[in-house]
């Protein structure tokens, strides 16, 4: 069974912001797949999902996103998921705005979400789908940046992020993640 998490903060105020866009590509998943999230357990949404390469879980943690692990460790947990079954999606701001990088392992890089998955699980060694958002403006705080929703012009750029992200993920069910990689960083 593999578990696609994506990051972000529950609650309408933060929709289509720039830290939702995890949020965003499970969003697209589960409309492309049929398969609402419509269960709640462990502080998360999720849908099980049967698919030709196995099960996959969609998940969204609603701890908000500086508490992310509190969901996913117990979801992993429950269902009896390895570390190398977990693909997690996320904002980043060192990457040009709809840019992609894939990484099996890393730092948490200044992000509190995944300062608090590699927390929970005990390892950095796990699959991510990094959609970037660039930097904010001079002046501006990174706090309100990333809690801003994007320009139209953005609107358009993160749309093929998220079907970036989406094929990746799609991809990853039945290929080895580096060769996922090879094929995606840079999308």
């Amino acid at each position: 069974m593999k578990i696609i998490v994506g990051l972000g903060n529950p609650g309408k105020p933060y929709e289509h912001t720039r830290h939702n866009i995890g949020f965003d590509v499970i969003d697209a998943l589960a409309k492309k797949w049929d398969a609402p999230l419509a269960t709640s357990k462990f502080n998360g949404m999720y849908a099980t999902v049967h698919r030709p390469e196995g099960k996959v879980l969609l998940v969204k943690p609603l701890t908000y996103m500086n508490l992310s692990g509190e969901c996913v460790r117990p979801l992993m947990d429950y269902f009896d998921i390895d570390v190398e079954d977990l693909i997690v999606i996320y904002d980043d701001l060192d990457l040009e705005t709809g840019k992609l990088r894939l990484r099996q392992k890393g730092s948490a890089g200044g992000h509190n979400g995944i300062k608090s998955l590699i927390q929970h699980l005990g390892t950095q060694e796990f699959n991510r789908i990094r959609i970037g958002v660039s930097r904010p403006p001079a002046g501006m705080k990174v706090a309100d940046y990333v809690l801003s929703k994007f320009s139209k012009e953005d609107n358009i750029v993160m749309a093929d992020a998220i079907d970036n992200s989406v094929n990746a993920i799609e991809a990853s069910l039945s290929k080895p993640f580096l060769d996922v990689m090879s094929q995606f960083n840079g999308a």
